[in-house]
């Protein structure tokens, strides 16, 4: 486990696949809350 960890943070490939799962769910969290907001306030 702890060389998977270790080729996570310090790979460039590693690096590249934790920004984009970061990125993912911080996309899912922001659609998320904005979608909410829209279907709670139909006249905006």
């Amino acid at each position: 486990m702890d060389s998977v960890l270790d080729l996570l943070f310090t790979s460039p490939i590693g690096l590249l696949s934790l920004f984009t799962l970061v990125f993912i769910i911080g996309m899912k969290v922001f659609l998320s809350a904005w979608l909410n907001r829209k279907m709670n306030n139909p006249e905006e």
